[in-house]
C-alpha cells in the first residue's frame, strides 16, 4: 500500500516535532510538556500567568528541552487565532496540540453560581474549540497533526458538587469525537486522555483531605493517587506515529477506577 510504518522506538520518537500544551505552567500540563520534550519534541508552553510560564520554561530548558512560550487566554477566540497564526508564520509548525487548560469549581448543584458555570464552560470546553480550530487549520494544510484533549474520569462518572465540571468533561470527549470525524480525512488524529485522581494543584484541597484520600484509596483498584508523570506514556503514544490509526478515542488513565464498582 506504500505505507512504511515506523518500527521499534521510532514508533514513539517525536524528534523534529513541535508540541503546544495549553495550561502548561504547572501540574499535568507541565508534566506532559516535559514528557513530550523527553521524547524529542520541541515544546511551546502556554498560560495566562507570564511569570509562572517563564519559570516553567527555565525549568525545562535546564533539563535540555527546546522551549518557547506563547502566552494567550485560551478562552479568547480572536487572541487564540492571532497567537497561533503568528507563531506558525514567525517560528514554525505546531505538529502536536495538547488542550490541557482547565478549571474546577465545587459547589452543590442547587447552589452553583451561574457565573462559575459559565467560566467552566469557557475554560474547559470553549478553549478546546478555540485552540483546536486555530491549530487544526494549519495541520489540515499540511495533511498531518495530532490533537490530544484532556478529559477526566468525570467524562464518564459523576461526584457530588461538581455537576457542571462533569458536563464540561463529557463535552470534551464528544468534541474529540467530532474533531476526529471532521479532520481524520485530512490526516489528523484527535484523541483524549481522561486522567483519574492525580496529585495536582487543581486537586490540592482533596489531597489535603484525609477522609477523601482514604475514600479514594479504597475506591481505586490501584489503591492510591496517580502521579502526573504516569500520564506521559499515554500522551507520547497519542502524539507519536504509534497512534496513526487511533482516532476519536478517550484513553482512561485512572488506576482502574472506571473499570470497577
Amino acid at each position: 500500500m506504500g505505507w512504511n510504518m515506523p518500527t521499534g522506538t521510532e514508533l514513539f520518537d517525536l524528534t523534529g516535532r513541535r508540541a503546544l500544551v495549553t495550561g502548561s505552567s504547572q501540574g499535568i500540563g507541565l508534566a506532559l510538556a516535559r514528557g513530550l520534550a523527553a521524547a524529542g519534541a520541541a515544546v511551546v508552553l502556554n498560560g495566562r500567568d507570564a511569570a509562572k510560564l517563564d519559570a516553567a520554561a527555565e525549568i525545562l530548558r535546564d533539563e535540555g528541552a527546546e522551549v518557547a512560550v506563547l502566552g494567550f487566554d485560551a478562552t479568547d477566540h480572536e487572541r487564540v487565532r492571532a497567537a497561533v497564526d503568528g507563531f506558525e508564520t514567525e517560528t514554525g509548525a505546531i505538529d502536536i496540540l495538547v488542550n490541557n487548560a482547565g478549571m474546577q469549581h465545587r459547589t452543590p448543584l442547587e447552589d452553583f453560581p451561574a457565573d462559575a458555570f459559565e467560566r467552566l464552560l469557557q475554560t474547559n470546553v470553549a478553549s478546546v474549540f478555540h485552540v483546536g480550530q486555530a491549530v487544526a487549520r494549519h495541520m489540515i494544510g499540511r495533511g498531518a497533526g495530532k490533537i490530544i484533549n484532556i478529559a477526566s474520569v468525570q467524562t464518564l462518572l459523576a461526584r457530588p458538587g461538581i455537576a457542571p465540571y462533569t458536563a464540561t468533561k463529557g463535552a470534551v470527549a464528544n468534541l474529540t469525537k467530532g474533531m476526529a470525524t471532521d479532520w481524520a480525512k485530512h490526516g489528523l488524529q484527535c484523541n483524549a486522555i481522561a486522567p483519574g485522581y492525580f496529585d495536582t494543584p487543581l486537586n490540592a484541597a482533596l489531597v489535603a483531605d484525609p477522609e477523601f484520600t482514604a475514600w479514594l484509596e479504597k475506591r481505586t483498584p490501584a489503591g492510591r493517587w496517580g502521579n502526573v508523570d504516569e500520564l506521559v506514556g499515554a500522551c507520547v503514544f497519542l502524539a507519536a506515529p504509534a497512534s496513526s490509526f487511533v482516532n476519536g478515542h478517550t484513553l482512561y488513565v485512572d488506576g482502574g477506577i472506571t473499570a470497577s464498582l
